[in-house]
């Protein structure tokens, strides 16, 4: 008996309302799930998505009967043996399976087991072209934040291999990546907060007109390091309003265009939370060297109006080098140098160096640099100790001998050095140190804490040093509070334009030049 005008009209406006429950559901987070969900009450039988091999690849929050799973599964396998785009399967002793395929992806389903129901078929056919346009934007976001997540990673793997000084290779696979990395650079360090640090790198990226390298720092989750080519700046006055993304903007054209601002300044102006430590302009290959001056700078940065600061130093310990300096430090290090593993898998010298020069610099985040397990890191270390003979773990002294050594170690200049040394000859890190050049050096470095007031600082720093640079024990020797001693060194901190509480820290170079002067 062929329906009554009124029930057809019924039927459109029930299907108009379901139509319009999807589109609803459809622009919430979690659409997929909640549809099937709204399926399962408006059909009465349990919905899902069901891949072509009887995968279940969705379904409502709550766990379906196993039994319910199993038919949903063998349905889904035997229609695409069939290669229908929908049938109801079942029936006879068990309930009846609806399936239909999504548009978007012809080997899912959209499988609803147990109504019987003669309308349920357009119902699902409009349920499976909104999932089908659900399922292909979850797809997408899938791909676009593992694509994302993979980029990442890349682009971490450049500054590790930047920072090892592996450069040809970090270049291969920046260049596979965008434009090629710049032959000089300027590193910035920027300290923001960690939930805003990808959408502050976009918005550094934007400004930079996609001129620099950015990476989230793997050691400091509240820190972005950024490779940037030197004077790289955007139009000033071009800020978008609080709340509105930037606009993209080219690098600087002389002559041309708004008056340029600074990268570092534009950073701070548009993220105030944010604090800018800058490097000096150095070669690619000297990426370490701008990464530890950046470092220094935003020391300085933190406690400074404009909270950004570029570096005013000078970290170069090769001007203790020479040929005994190049001679003594190839002697330390080389047990390390000279160690063959027992076992395939355990580290070689190359890769021990590395681990002595994160840990230097880190501490126990070196774990998080070298991508390794903190006891796999704590081991390596108590090995270095057994190699090098002296604690490395634990004494400042040794600590500040052995990055002494590893810089004029990869020096340029140091294996030519090394094959002009006589045969037999042996050196010693006081004779290193007792050099004019070395006491020249060393003054330099001590001036700003020596002309600082309160005359404090110097001494505060000389027994923190004394201390192996721990705070406490510190604090007991100067009978002072440890917020206190922390304060004093904060102000040195502001003396020197130098880090000391943070890695990688002028610890060892201020040790270093108080032993040439003979005052610890």
């Amino acid at each position: 008996m062929p329906a009554s005008p009124s029930d057809v009209r019924a039927d459109r406006a029930d299907r108009a309302d379901d139509i319009l429950a999807l589109a609803r559901l459809a622009t919430r987070r979690g659409a997929i799930r909640d549809i099937l969900g709204w399926l399962t009450w408006r059909t009465g039988g349990p919905a899902a998505l069901v891949g072509d091999t009887g995968r279940v690849l969705a379904r409502p929050g709550r766990e379906s009967d196993p039994s319910v799973a199993r038919l949903a599964a063998e349905a889904a396998v035997e229609l695409h043996r069939r290669g229908a785009p929908s049938a109801v399967l079942g029936g006879g002793e068990g309930p009846p399976v609806h399936l239909i395929a999504l548009d978007a992806d012809p080997r899912t389903y959209l499988v609803v087991v147990g109504p019987d129901d003669p309308r349920c078929g357009t119902l699902l056919a409009d349920a499976a072209r909104t999932l089908g346009l659900c399922w292909r934007l979850e797809w997408a976001e899938r791909e676009r934040r593992r694509i994302e997540s993979a980029e990442g990673h890349s682009r971490e793997a450049v500054l590790h291999l930047l920072m090892v000084g592996s450069v040809p290779a970090a270049q291969r696979i920046a260049g596979a990546l965008r434009a090629a990395l710049p032959s000089v650079i300027q590193v910035y360090v920027i300290e923001c907060p960690q939930s805003r640090r990808r959408e502050i790198a976009q918005r550094i990226d934007r400004e930079a007109g996609g001129g620099a390298w950015i990476v989230p720092c793997p050691v400091r989750p509240n820190h972005l390091i950024a490779l940037v080519p030197p004077g790289t700046a955007a139009p000033s006055g071009t800020a978008p309003a609080a709340g509105t993304a930037p606009a993209a903007v080219a690098g600087p054209v002389a002559g041309t265009g708004p008056p340029q601002e600074p990268l570092d300044l534009l950073i701070v102006r548009l993220v105030p939370e944010c604090r800018v430590g800058v490097s000096a302009a150095v070669a690619l290959r000297d990426t370490p060297t701008a990464y530890e001056q950046a470092i220094h700078a935003l020391a300085v940065a933190r406690n400074a109006p404009e909270h950004r600061a570029g570096f005013g130093g000078d970290v170069d310990v090769t001007v203790l080098a020479g040929p005994e300096g190049y001679l003594w430090a190839s002697e330390l290090l080389a047990p390390c140098l000279r160690y063959a593993p027992a076992r395939r898998a355990d580290p070689g010298p190359q890769e021990l160096l590395g681990t002595l020069g994160s840990w230097l610099s880190f501490g126990g985040a070196a774990s998080r640099h070298l991508k390794i397990h903190r006891n796999t890191l704590a081991a390596r270390i108590r090995h270095l100790d057994e190699l090098l003979g002296v604690e490395v773990s634990r004494s400042l002294p040794a600590q500040s001998a052995a990055w002494l050594a590893l810089r004029l170690h990869t020096a340029p200049q140091a294996a030519a050095a090394r094959a002009l040394a006589p045969p037999g000859r042996t050196a010693t890190l006081d004779a290193v140190l007792g050099t004019s050049a070395a006491g020249t050096w060393a003054r330099v470095q001590l001036r700003p804490l020596e002309q600082a007031r309160p005359t404090a600082t110097l001494e505060t720093v000389r027994t923190w040093l004394r201390a192996d640079a721990r705070l406490p024990a510190a604090a007991a020797a100067l009978g002072i509070s440890l917020p206190g001693a922390r304060k004093r060194l904060t102000r040195a901190e502001d003396v020197l334009g130098r880090s000391l509480l943070t890695a990688p820290s002028a610890k060892y170079e201020l040790w270093l030049a108080m032993r040439a002067l003979g005052s610890l």
